[in-house]
């Protein structure tokens, strides 16, 4: 194999976790390229200037006083909370409020609540109206909604007219969260067996450690991470945290490449970025395959 795509990625389920900051960095990227386009920012620079910056912070400023948690001097709480609000759009008391921990929901309920709109969390562009405004989170995902049926009518008629297959069985476009489907997560990472025996398996999803294993072994492997500037389930800059984290040798950190998008978590639903995504994988597909002659 010469080469892996990753679309909308998430590679590490404990930085979910309780009591972890990781979740509230890598959202805020995410957060300011919505303000971006909802003109909710002062900026001068253009879009990717202002990301990098916000980049910079979240990474930085916003880490370091995250990681001190209550011990946090009230001036730097103050600073702090400024900066979040004008990358975000926010107001500066509600990022007091929510002790600067912003939420996706929060965020999707809070942003345009002036205008009495939520966002999506697949794609923050899309919008739609809930039951009040007054609400601490939106009551569903506009973003969802808006494609769900259309996905689901085509596949049905791709099964009726194409494949000649008719079924009775509620087609889910996303696995139910619960239920007798109930997934699996238990798993052991590469390399951890040794004379002693396995390890003890993880109970959650951390498949870094296993992409980096198949990089170690097989050094001509390429990586391409494809990401929607927009995407609140899987947000760009959590996946350039977890692919940074895989500790690879100097000479294989080259073999990993990154794509942007103005699109949410399916890239392919904007035209405009899939041509641009088709393009640039295009691009890649040619340069991994004649590397690997």
């Amino acid at each position: 194999m010469n080469g892996v795509v990753l679309l909308s990625t998430i590679l590490n389920y404990y930085e979910l976790a309780p009591g972890l900051n990781e979740s509230y960095i890598g959202n805020l990227p995410t957060y300011a390229a919505t303000a971006w386009y909802y003109d909710k920012v002062q900026q001068k620079t253009s879009e990717k200037e202002f990301l990098d910056e916000v980049r910079a912070f979240a990474r930085g400023e916003y880490a370091d006083a995250l990681a001190q948690g209550h011990n946090l001097p009230p001036a730097k709480f103050d600073a702090i909370a400024a900066k979040v609000a004008a990358y975000t759009g926010l107001s500066v008391e509600y990022v007091k409020e929510a002790n600067l921990r912003i939420a996706p929901a929060r965020f999707r309920k809070e942003l345009a609540r002036d205008r009495a709109l939520i966002l999506g969390r697949y794609d923050t562009r899309f919008e739609g109206t809930d039951v009040d405004s007054a609400g601490e989170n939106p009551g569903y995902d506009p973003s969802s909604t808006g494609i769900t049926g259309a996905f689901v009518a085509a596949f049905r008629d791709y099964l009726d007219r194409e494949l000649k297959y008719t079924s009775a069985l509620t087609y889910y476009p996303s696995a139910p969260s619960s239920g007798p489907q109930d997934w699996d997560h238990s798993h052991h990472l590469p390399g951890q067996g040794g004379a002693g025996g396995q390890a003890a398996p993880l109970h959650e999803i951390y498949v870094g450690a296993d992409l980096a294993d198949a990089m170690r072994k097989n050094p001509a492997l390429k990586v391409y991470s494809a990401n929607g500037l927009f995407d609140l389930a899987t947000p760009f800059f959590k996946t350039e945290i977890d692919l940074a984290q895989m500790n690879l040798d100097k000479k294989l950190v080259g073999n990993i490449e990154f794509g942007y998008y103005p699109a949410g978590h399916m890239v392919y639903l904007n035209v405009e970025a899939l041509k641009q995504m088709k393009n640039d994988l295009d691009s890649w597909y040619d340069r991994v395959l004649s590397r690997s002659k």
